[in-house]
């Protein structure tokens, strides 16, 4: 009778399989099918590749079940079959492992390093229904892999933990740099992951096998817990239509025994893999000898819990004071002013400097709001920088740029001296003025916040350090304009607790709304910019009202700017504007004026009704 799993890696280094899903697109197979289908369409396919491998050498199998969630599987229509799909992956492993190899569930990543918009409670229904189909089949462990961040493995093991004392394999997908994508290093990972209860933490996919080297070297000293590598063959390259990968089997097999040496007890292959490399392997380690893990050092591991970690929060320390700062000591005034949608920027300009003068704080430039194309906030705020002196506060969307491009924003920001954002969703696409264009959505609000704040801690987006660190002072938008104005504040605090240092509203058009927003945020220890935008006429309001998500008039103020058009309209729309801020200073020392229709003169003499109400006297630097 076979050893028990744990047994098994506790006497020799196991030898575990190699690539499913580009073995199989090498067997003709195309991408953009769900290869965990064919655990029910095409068994015997499956069977034949896992056989493979055990001919190869490998003893530890994955099933086929790397993407069999109900998230993935419903891109294909095949959301009803998640248990199907998972039980059918786990037999067909076991009929190819026969009597002497081990057969584990692979559970992949759900975000997948993009950061999906899925909530915890989403992703812990969906890991609890793979989880519970694969442990029904009797499964020799588990193996959790190709997670790009410590927060999302962390649920998904305490998952399995909820149900089962099954041994788990937990693999990250890091590249060479000493950090996950949420930024932890990996001695901090792996101690959190220990603490969950993993048996084997270990790396697989995105890097190959000098890059898991390099990775394992962060780790000398701190190690605890066997580990298991599952690296790529090379990096990926397009050739005459094809994926191909440049990593031999042959230098696989030289690797294997270096990754032993290292502490791992499960070697095997990920991305571009063949039965070959699994032959090498197993032939490299046939007369290994194990050696014992080498003892941690002192030094090994700060004390850092998973929710310390995503709680952090880094301020701007010297240099000019941050509006963060300002607000704190006086009333401190945002405006915003629209990029324009054509190429001409001169009045655009002329408003920037008539704001200036009127004693704005700074000036905040969306970032092609409601989906409507503008010209680019970054070159704006550069110019109202450089020409005004005026402060730019830009906003960043989620809605247009991945990872890739959202770090290189920000990077180009901090470069130009743009340190205040404010994260936002951004409004679909189809929305917009280019209907057939791809919302992206790498990343949620709260997400683009926390990532934001590793950059200040000069951390990269994929985990790598940065030579460094950012100064990036970071809002967070809130819609008081809802039913229910407590659920909206407990969204703010996941917000705050992300790493937000202040808080933009939307548009508020009624007084007495803000005295409850005044009450329902007195707790929180960041401020409170209250959203004030003058209406320019009856149609704008109704429009607003009506149409403009988040935003919601009252009955009284509707009624006043009913039928106003032209300068009657622009009048009224201050006159309300005015008395909405003698509500707001009266509760918030933050104002953040939106200006309507590039009308800067009512936003200006907006302005000076608020330094004139609190006694400012501007410089004559102002005028």
């Amino acid at each position: 009778m076979k050893p028990d799993l744990r047994s098994a890696w506790g006497n020799k280094v196991l030898v575990g399989d190699g690539a499913m899903g580009t073995f199989l697109y090498q067997k003709g197979f195309p991408v953009g099918i769900s290869y965990e289908e064919l655990n029910l369409t095409s068994p015997e396919v499956i069977e034949e590749v896992h056989r493979s491998y055990i001919e190869a050498g490998a003893v530890l199998l994955e099933s086929n079940t790397f993407s069999a969630n109900y998230d993935k599987l419903s891109k294909y229509g095949l959301e009803s079959k998640v248990e199907e799909i998972n039980r059918a992956g786990v037999r067909i492993a076991r009929r190819a492992a026969g009597t002497n190899g081990y057969v584990v569930g692979a559970v992949g990543s759900i975000r997948a390093g993009k950061r999906a918009n899925l909530s915890s409670s989403e992703l812990k229904k969906y890991f609890t229904q793979q989880i519970a189909a694969l442990l029904d089949e009797d499964v020799d462990g588990i193996m959790l892999e190709t997670f790009y961040d410590v927060e999302e493995l962390h649920l998904a093991l305490r998952t399995v933990r909820k149900h089962s004392a099954l041994p788990v394999i937990c693999q990250l997908a890091v590249d060479d740099s000493a950090r996950t994508l949420d930024g932890l290093t990996l001695p901090e990972a792996f101690r959190i992951l220990e603490e969950d209860g993993a048996d084997i933490i270990g790396f697989n996919c995105r890097t190959g096998p000098n890059g898991m080297k390099r990775a394992l070297k962060h780790l000398q000293g701190s190690l605890v817990l066997p580990v298991s590598v599952y690296p790529n063959a090379g990096i990926a390259d397009y050739v005459d239509g094809e994926y191909r990968y440049g990593a031999s089997p042959e230098y696989f097999g030289q690797m294997a025994r270096t990754f032993a040496e290292m502490g791992s007890r499960i070697i095997g292959g990920c991305c571009g893999t063949t039965p070959q490399h699994i032959a090498e392997i197993s032939a490299a380690l046939r007369e290994y000898v194990l050696q014992p893990l080498p003892e941690p050092t002192l030094r090994s591991v700060e004390r850092v819990t998973l929710q310390e970690h995503l709680g952090e929060d880094q301020r701007k320390d010297g240099g000019e004071p941050t509006l963060v700062d300002l607000v704190k000591e006086r009333h401190t005034v945002i405006v915003e002013l629209d990029p324009p949608r054509d190429l001409d920027i001169a009045k655009f300009m002329r408003g920037a400097e008539a704001l200036r003068r009127a004693g704005a704080d700074a000036l905040t430039l969306a970032d092609n709001s409601l989906a409507v194309t503008r010209m680019s906030n970054m070159a704006l705020g550069s110019l109202v920088q450089a020409r005004t002196g005026l402060r730019p506060l830009v906003h960043i969307a989620c809605r247009d740029r991945n990872l890739i491009g959202t770090q290189s924003h920000l990077m180009g920001f901090d470069a130009l001296g743009i340190d205040h954002v404010l994260a936002v969703t951004g409004d679909p696409a189809r929305f917009g003025d280019l209907p057939g264009s791809s919302s992206v959505y790498d990343l949620t609000s709260f997400e683009i916040i926390r990532m934001i704040k590793q950059l200040n801690d000069g951390i990269a987006f994929s985990g790598k350090p940065l030579k460094q660190k950012a100064n990036f002072v970071i809002g967070a938008a809130f819609n008081p304009n809802v039913k229910h104005l407590d659920k909206a504040v407990q969204r703010l605090e996941k917000k705050i607790a992300s790493g937000a240092d202040y808080i933009m509203t939307q548009p508020v058009y009624d007084k007495e709304l803000i005295a409850n927003i005044a009450k329902a945020t007195a707790h929180l220890d960041i401020p409170v910019f209250i959203g004030i935008m003058p209406l320019a006429s009856g149609r704008n309001a109704e429009y607003l009202h009506n149409e403009v998500p988040g935003i919601q008039l009252s009955e009284e103020v509707r009624q006043r700017m009913s039928g106003l058009e032209g300068e009657a309209g622009r009048a009224e729309g201050v006159a309300i504007a005015k008395e909405l801020l003698d509500a707001a200073t009266e509760y918030f020392n933050g104002i953040y004026l939106m200006t309507p229709f590039m009308f800067y003169e009512m936003s200006a003499e907006l302005l000076e009704y608020v330094w004139e109400k609190s006694g400012r006297k501007l410089s004559p630097l102002f005028r």
